[in-house]
């Protein structure tokens, strides 16, 4: 039996790079998808691709800093597919610069997506998961949360706040069934880390740069952050919650 038969996954960010992967992964591992992106096209590729291989998938398209959105979202996934049972929130974004250069629109763009787009996706949908008996949430943080990145201000505030949602989710329901952990990856390569790279002064150096914050000596692929997720969703890790997991080339050590 695949260790994801017969539970449904929602996955926010899933157009591309690790919520791309772990679309792909979690299918290949039983489960039915719901993939949400801000770009209908993209999720609706990735959900296209699967459905293809024999996989159970639909595609939704919305803003999940809006909770609008995400109301209509999560209410159509249950209509089409039922309540999930884990819910993966991938999306987000990385504004550069330092907390100083930050401007406010800066600021708030990063926390309404990074930290209040997790947010109303919990808040909406884990009250579902729980009247059937709890499920795993997965939230996306980045090593940038607990330890900082150089010119990465807002964007490390934001991450070390889902650190604190996912301990604070994880606390008030771990007698109901819910478990709430979050991945902390290193550098991992994707169409969004390619274009920072594109735009940075000095590509070939950016480059050079990103790579050497890594003592392996390269950056994560979304596979790899993909498989750990996988994990985390599984019946395999049911005593495991409020971690928050570094997957980082050794970026940490």
């Amino acid at each position: 039996m695949k260790r994801l038969e017969k539970k449904i996954a929602l996955v926010t960010g899933a157009g591309a790079g690790i919520g791309e992967a772990v679309c792909r992964r979690f299918s290949s591992e039983g489960a039915a998808i719901a993939a949400m992106d801000l770009r209908q096209d993209a999720a609706e590729r990735v959900a296209a691709d699967l459905r293809k291989s024999g996989a159970k998938a639909q595609a939704f398209g919305g803003d999940i800093s809006k909770e609008a959105d995400c109301r209509r979202v999560i209410e159509a996934v249950i209509a089409a597919l039922g309540v999930p049972h884990v819910l993966c929130n991938i999306a987000g974004i990385v504004e550069m610069g330092t907390l100083l250069e930050a401007s406010e629109e800066s600021y708030n763009r990063s926390m309404d997506i990074n930290v209040r787009g997790m947010w109303h996706m919990c808040r909406l949908l884990v009250p579902r998961m729980l009247k059937q008996g709890g499920g795993s949430v997965i939230n996306m943080s980045s090593v940038a949360g607990p330890y900082g990145v150089k010119a990465r201000g807002v964007y490390s505030v934001s991450k070390a706040a889902v650190i604190g949602l996912t301990k604070s989710l994880a606390k008030d329901h771990v007698s109901e069934g819910l478990r709430v952990n979050a991945i902390c990856p290193g550098t991992v390569e994707s169409p969004s880390w390619h274009e920072r790279v594109k735009l940075s002064p000095n590509p070939e150096q950016a480059l050079k740069d990103f790579i050497a914050r890594q003592p392996m000596g390269r950056v994560g692929q979304p596979d790899e952050i993909a498989a750990l997720a996988a994990y985390l969703a599984s019946d395999e890790s049911v005593y495991m919650t409020g971690q928050a997991i570094y997957i980082d080339g050794g970026m940490t050590l």
